[in-house]
């Protein structure tokens, strides 16, 4: 008699063709194999492409979809797809991010202060709201349903330069707080990760020291266990935890003047 056959995984990650989100991919493909189904939406026809072509040779199958997560209409039609194509995902990874240094003194980066909100907020709720019916329905039969937001420690206190994308992030995190306690009345598990400094091509034009900073094949494997672990918060890596705490509970007096002459991320 034959074994009966691993259960099958399904992971929807967005901002999948770059950096996190693309060592995601990869490292669920060589975790699971044939095991796990993915959903990978991006922006880059090419770069998705090859990322399918990448994981197909570890045996996993990837359904690949362009999208540009500001657009809900768009999200919401692949969700369609996906949800009759395959089924309900078993996680949903909203990773989409974008990072700009801003100036309010400027009007000129006022475009780029609303695309890294529409972006990293609401990217979180246009990934989100179309499973969510269906996540109910599969975690009241006693299956797995997770939402997982990819976060910043740069949301904890505002960062010199990075109006927007500190304060995105801060938004992130209270919002996914915010879902969690919704969620957890009908069994769908939210977390939430902060990444310290990555090396993506996000962090690859900072010309500032970047503490802890981590190859982000290895933030992956990580940031797996996190979500296998369904933790309800986490910061990688674990050295950036220890200054995260110690950044919550700074006097604004103090941390102003640590600030007042940090490196600003330059404006694009």
């Amino acid at each position: 008699m034959q074994p009966p056959a691993p259960p099958q995984l399904r992971v929807l990650i967005t901002g999948a063709t770059s950096g996190i989100g693309k060592a995601l991919a990869t490292a669920y493909a060589r975790q699971h194999g044939a095991q796990c189904t993915l959903a990978l939406l991006g922006r880059n026809q090419s770069a998705l492409t090859l990322l399918q072509a990448h994981v197909a040779a570890l045996g996993c199958q990837a359904y690949c979809y362009v999208a540009d997560v500001r657009d809900a209409t768009r999200v919401q039609s692949i969700a369609e797809d996906f949800l009759t194509k395959v089924g309900t995902p078993h996680i949903v990874i909203g990773n989409a991010g974008v990072s700009r240094g801003t100036l309010t003194e400027h009007a000129e980066d006022i475009p780029a202060f609303q695309a890294v909100f529409d972006t990293n907020v609401m990217g979180l709720v246009h990934t989100f709201q179309p499973f969510i019916a269906a996540m109910k329905t599969a975690a009241r039969q006693g299956e797995c349903a997770q939402l997982v937001g990819i976060a910043s420690v740069a949301g904890i206190r505002g960062l010199p330069g990075s109006g927007a994308y500190s304060a995105s992030k801060a938004a992130a995190i209270t919002y996914l707080e915010s879902l969690r306690v919704e969620m957890q009345l009908h069994n769908i598990s939210v977390t939430t990760i902060a990444p310290g400094y990555i090396r993506t091509p996000m962090t690859d034009i900072n010309t500032y020291p970047m503490p802890f900073l981590m190859d982000v094949d290895v933030f992956a494997d990580k940031a797996i266990k996190v979500i296998a672990r369904q933790s309800r918060f986490s910061v990688i890596p674990w050295q950036m935890g220890i200054v995260t705490s110690l950044m919550r509970v700074l006097p604004a007096g103090l941390w102003d003047l640590i600030m007042k002459k940090a490196p600003h991320k330059a404006r694009l």
